[in-house]
């Protein structure tokens, strides 16, 4: 199979057949360029047929503060006062552009985390 961009699902099975060849030969710089090019395509096509939904505003926030071993009251200087942080993470105040701005500063997390976009998956053409 020639590399090019994988557009139906036996496409898709011919490169993942040719990366199981590729894995069982000699690894020359040739071969390992030829893998890495069909496991980049195998990719870019995984991706656009199987996107990871973008997670939930809060959930990527309480999943920030597990990371960082943070507390409710750490919070504070992108939400607000106490109550505020409280009401986000229990789903009772929405955020603001306000808070989404200090949020993402402080925190890193993406903005369209925050603002709660995700992707649409698209079907591999038959």
């Amino acid at each position: 199979m020639k590399p090019k961009v994988i557009k139906t699902e036996e496409e898709y099975d011919e490169a993942q057949s040719r990366i199981e060849v590729l894995m069982g030969m000699e690894k020359t710089p040739e071969v390992v360029a030829e893998l890495e090019l069909f496991a980049t395509l195998v990719e870019v096509s995984e991706d656009r047929v199987y996107p990871m939904p973008a997670p939930d505003p809060i959930a990527a926030i309480r999943f920030r503060m597990e990371q960082q071993a943070l507390k409710q009251k750490d919070l504070i200087p992108y939400v607000g006062s106490k109550s505020k942080v409280s009401e986000v993470l229990s789903g009772k105040r929405s955020l603001s552009i306000s808070m989404i701005r200090k949020i993402h500063e402080g925190l890193g997390i993406p903005v369209e985390v925050l603002l709660g976009q995700g992707s649409e998956p698209e079907a591999l053409v038959a």
